[in-house]
């Protein structure tokens, strides 16, 4: 089970990052997590939305080069040792972890969310369903 995450790549000066989530903004799409990489010239923002459609197509008439990678968004407790767990999982079934960042979660409830890049989509949900891990599916992204 995976969801999409959106990559967008952009110049690495001050104003770019400001300007994509301004036209989201103005669009009324919620991001609801993201990770910034640079490197030297271009960064590359990576993001969940509760919008996918609404957010490419935003993204595509400002001008931003963008693509969708699957991902896996699982809930693990907001608890110490809780991403621990999920990555023993990862690593019993040989499932390499290319990166990973963090959504907001629900304090209240002990819960936190974790977007994970694998190769392997499929052995990485069904190591994570068999530790008792729950998966965000893409209609439910707007949750994580």
């Amino acid at each position: 089970m995976s969801i999409k995450q959106i990559s967008v790549f952009m110049e690495n000066k001050p104003g770019v990052l400001g300007e994509m989530t301004e036209e989201l903004a103005k669009n009324n799409v919620d991001l609801r997590a993201i990770s910034l990489a640079e490197a030297a010239d271009f960064g590359i923002a990576r993001m969940i939305v509760d919008d996918l459609y609404k957010a490419t197509t935003v993204l595509k008439d400002a001008g931003f080069v963008h693509r969708l990678v699957d991902v896996v968004a699982v809930e693990i407790p907001d608890v110490p040792g809780g991403l621990n767990k999920v990555l023993g999982c990862l690593s019993g079934a040989g499932v390499n972890l290319e990166y990973m960042y963090a959504s907001r979660g629900d304090k209240e409830e002990n819960r936190a969310y974790m977007i994970l890049k694998v190769e392997q989509v499929t052995r990485a949900s069904d190591a994570l369903k068999e530790g008792g891990f729950n998966l965000v599916d893409q209609d439910h992204a707007d949750e994580v």
